[in-house]
């Protein structure tokens, strides 16, 4: 990996900055709405309500170097691990927590077909600006809408130009 040299340096980044493990775990909804841990850098306090509560804009348990890296996307990195396991893939819809998925299948119509396929580290929707918390049911139907394009036109050329575009809006946002 390019990146691979940021990993040892963001782990002692993290440990000076806060008490509590550097890897954080969460249930996520995988394909075929199966479970799986999903794995990121940590970004808040260590807390007990990480996985019900999801964090919002200015939330005070983020910590400073967290909000770098949440804006930057490099809390995300881990979740080559999640690639690795065959859990996750780069490029797909992404998880939700479990009580999300449950949630919003009520909410949204054919939501649950996004579970047709492997949950991504970046998606259509985060690629076209949809990133972090989802503020009401108008903006969950529209990330859902591009998730079911991306499952219903997957190609690999699409799999590169939503790279393509991730990497476009992460790095100009921050420049």
């Amino acid at each position: 990996f390019i990146l691979s040299w940021l990993y040892p340096l963001l782990f002692v980044i993290i440990k000076v900055n806060s008490k509590g493990p550097v890897l954080f775990k969460q249930m996520r909804t995988g394909m075929n709405n199966e479970p799986f841990v999903c794995y990121k850098f940590r970004t808040m306090e260590e807390n007990k309500q990480a996985d019900v509560q999801q964090a919002i804009g200015n939330d005070p348990r983020v910590t400073k170097i967290g909000r770098f890296m949440r804006r930057t996307s490099i809390d995300e990195l881990p979740q080559f691990i999640n690639v690795l396991f065959g859990e996750m893939s780069v490029v797909g819809p992404r998880p939700h927590m479990l009580k999300h998925t449950e949630e919003y299948s009520k909410e949204v119509g054919k939501f649950m077909q996004r579970h047709a396929i492997k949950p991504g580290i970046t998606g259509l929707a985060q690629a076209k600006g949809f990133r972090g918390e989802i503020k009401n049911l108008n903006l969950l139907k529209s990330r859902v809408k591009l998730d079911r394009f991306y499952v219903e036109n997957w190609s690999l050329n699409l799999d590169l130009k939503i790279i393509f575009m991730t990497f476009r809006s992460v790095f100009s946002a921050h420049l």
